[in-house]
């Protein structure tokens, strides 16, 4: 009985890893020219005092992850990997009766906490952000949220992240 129980755990768990991909946070670039005007990197107007990685928000596309999920499936299949792999440590370290209730019920708030950012990750939307960098090249920036990144905002690309400056 024991076995099938870490099996399923043990399945489960899998099933959750697979579903856990990181999102793109590509930071592709799109050419060196200009191709909005104004001087940028023609030499005359170069100016030397500039931010390297600051630029304008000249676009912001939503995109779909094109994957769904029923509404609480990865906080019900994390709540029961969590209850099962609580109460399996619980009973090999020598705990008692109660002690493996109450570390199965933790590990089921903990693994349906889990398993709930992992959907929300997995089947989200995500940004494209298209920024105009001073030294006018063009680069586009996929990620999850915006935090106050709107278009033509002056922002700096940190780690392949759009921040506001």
């Amino acid at each position: 009985m024991k076995i099938q129980l870490i099996a399923a755990g043990a399945i489960a768990s899998l099933a959750l890893a697979g579903c856990a991909t990181s999102p793109g946070y590509g930071g592709g670039y799109n050419g060196g020219g200009n191709n909005y005007g104004g001087g940028y990197g023609s030499g005359n107007n170069y100016n030397q005092n500039r931010c390297a990685d600051c630029g304008i928000v000249t676009r912001i596309n939503a995109v779909s992850s094109g994957r769904t999920a029923p509404t609480a499936t990865g906080a019900i299949l994390g709540g029961i990997v969590g209850a099962v792999a609580g109460h399996e440590i619980s009973d090999h370290t020598g705990g008692s009766k109660g002690n493996q209730n109450i570390a199965a019920v933790a590990g089921a708030a903990a693994g349906a906490l889990a398993g709930n950012k992992i959907q929300q990750n997995v089947t989200g939307e995500s940004y494209d952000i298209q920024v105009r960098m001073d030294d006018g090249r063009v680069i586009m920036v996929n990620q999850k949220n915006l935090n106050g990144v709107a278009e033509n905002a002056y922002v700096r690309v940190i780690n392949g992240r759009v921040v506001l400056r």
